[in-house]
C-alpha cells in the first residue's frame, strides 16, 4: 500500500521550520549503502558464513577477549568490518542530511562504528558516535590511555576461515595487539575519552540550542539495542522538538511525531522532494 504523501509533507515540514537539526542513527543508516544487516544470527551468517561453522554469534564476537583468547579470530572479524566501511560509500541520504546541516544549527548521535557521517562530509566536531570508532585503535590490554587513528593500518583477512592472516595492529607503547577503540559487549577495557570528549560537545550543543525549533531526524535505529532511539525521544521531548523516524521494521513513535517506514536512502529523498514543493 502506497504511503500517505501527508507523512512526507509533514516531515518536510519540520525539515523546513527547523533552526536546529539533530540527526541520529542506527545500524539501518548503512543498509542502503550496502552495509550488512546484522539482525538475528541468520543475518550474521549471511555476511560472515565462516562463523556459522563456529556456532558464533554477532554478539559473542564483539567482544573483547577475543583479543587475548584468539587474536587472528578478533581481528578477523573486526579486520574485515574495517575493510568493509573504508571501501563502502555513504549513500545519498548523506549527502542530502549534510545540506540540511549545513543551513541550520547541526549536529549527529550515532551508535554507528564505520565512520560514515565524518567520510560524507560532516564536521567530525559536531559527531556523537557514541560507541567510539573502528577507525581509531587502542592497546587491548591496555597498558596506557593512548588512542590513535588507523589510517595506514591493512588488516589481511582470509575469506574462507574468517581469520586475519600475517601481521595483526599492534600497540606502539607496549607492543602487544591493539584492537578498535569501539563499545563491545562485556566490555571493561574501552578506552572512553574520544567518546567523553564528543559527549561534552554534544551535550554543550543541546544547551546552546535550548529554546529553538528543533528537529530529530532518526534514521535506522531498532529495537535490539535502543539507545538511539531512547536519544531521539528524550532529546524530542527535552527540546519540545519535533521526531522524524525513518525506519523499516519498528516506526512506532510517540504521539504527535512522525513516522516514515521506509530505507533511509528513499525517505530522505521523498523528504527533500516534498521540502523543494515548500520551498517553491
Amino acid at each position: 500500500m502506497p504511503l500517505s504523501s501527508e507523512l512526507f509533507a509533514n516531515a518536510a515540514a519540520a525539515v523546513a521550520a527547523a533552526e536546529a537539526i539533530l540527526i541520529t542513527a542506527g545500524a539501518g543508516m548503512g543498509v542502503d549503502s550496502g552495509l550488512p544487516d546484522f539482525r538475528g544470527p541468520e543475518g550474521f551468517w549471511r555476511a560472515y558464513p565462516p562463523y556459522r561453522t563456529l556456532g558464533l554469534r554477532f554478539e559473542q564476537l564483539a567482544n573483547p577477549a577475543w583479543f587475548a583468547r584468539d587474536p587472528e579470530l578478533a581481528w578477523g572479524f573486526y579486520g574485515h568490518r574495517l575493510n568493509l566501511y573504508r571501501n563502502t560509500l555513504p549513500h545519498e541520504g548523506f549527502a542530502v542530511l549534510r545540506e540540511w546541516a549545513a543551513t541550520r544549527d547541526a549536529f549527529v548521535f550515532t551508535s554507528n562504528v564505520d565512520g560514515h557521517f565524518e567520510k560524507a562530509g560532516f564536521d567530525a566536531d559536531r559527531i556523537y558516535a557514541c560507541h567510539g570508532s573502528i577507525h581509531h585503535l587502542q592497546c587491548a590490554r591496555p597498558c596506557c590511555g593512548d588512542i590513535w587513528r588507523a589510517d595506514g593500518m591493512n588488516v589481511v583477512v582470509d575469506d574462507e576461515t574468517g581469520l586475519a592472516v600475517g601481521g595483526l595492529p599492534i600497540c606502539p607503547s607496549c607492543g602487544g595487539v591493539a584492537r578498535p577503540n569501539i563499545l563491545m559487549f562485556g566490555d571493561y577495557s574501552f578506552l572512553e575519552s574520544r567518546a567523553e570528549d564528543a559527549g561534552r560537545r554534544y551535550q554543550r550543543w543541546l544547551t546552546s540550542v535550548a529554546g529553538k525549533r528543533v528537529v530529530v531526524i532518526e534514521c535506522g535505529a531498532g529495537l535490539a539495542v535502543p539507545t538511539v532511539r531512547m536519544e531521539s525521544e528524550r532529546i524530542a521531548k527535552r527540546l519540545s522538538g519535533t521526531l522524524i523516524r525513518i525506519n523499516v521494521r519498528d516506526p512506532d513513535v510517540p504521539a504527535g511525531h512522525v513516522y516514515i517506514p521506509l530505507g533511509a536512502a528513499e525517505a530522505i529523498s521523498e523528504i527533500r522532494n516534498n521540502l523543494s514543493l515548500l520551498q517553491g
